[in-house]
């Protein structure tokens, strides 16, 4: 099943191998601009030194042979930020990231909202489960704003959210 989606203000597009070289081309000019330092500062060492596009072309060579990855487009085409889905037997871990100049406007929300309900329609995935760093405030409560519930397990300064999509659809008004 192909992944990509629209929101109101986003165009989410998987990026693979049968994407359009154009596609990769945009991604792999944007990573630069949006790996930034601020951007990257809680994620794990293979997102950091993101500073070229020689290297953003291995990256994104390395993302893909490792998990799904979603290309996230603004209204005016631009890439403006990445979901990423790693699949284990019936659960999806995502983590998504948006450049730093779009923070704060609501794009993380509707992204994750679109998500949802794409596959939680499907039932593709039996959980999706993300990891945030406990510094994240945004984040951790963008996630129990969208239903995720908050896991006992931590580690490293991780916090670790669950949303069971077989409970989906969610009741009117959750989300």
């Amino acid at each position: 099943m192909n992944l990509s989606f629209t929101t109101k203000r986003l165009n989410v597009i998987e990026i693979d191998a049968s994407s359009s070289m154009d596609e990769h081309h945009q991604l792999t000019i944007a990573l630069p601009t949006i790996l930034t330092p601020a951007v990257v500062a809680n994620l794990p060492g293979y997102f950091q030194g993101i500073d070229s596009i020689a290297v953003a072309e291995k990256w994104l060579a390395n993302m893909l042979n490792e998990c799904r990855l979603l290309m996230l487009q603004s209204e005016h085409q631009e890439v403006v930020g990445l979901l990423f889905i790693y699949t284990e037997k019936h659960d999806a871990h995502i983590g998504y990231l948006l450049a730093e100049q779009y923070w704060g406007q609501g794009l993380a929300f509707e992204l994750l909202q679109g998500f949802i309900n794409l596959v939680g329609a499907s039932s593709q995935w039996h959980k999706l489960i993300a990891g945030v760093d406990e510094s994240n405030t945004p984040s951790i409560k963008l996630l129990k704003k969208l239903a995720f519930e908050e896991q006992a397990s931590k580690e490293n300064g991780m916090l670790f959210f669950q949303l069971d999509l077989r409970k989906y659809p969610l009741k009117e008004g959750s989300i």
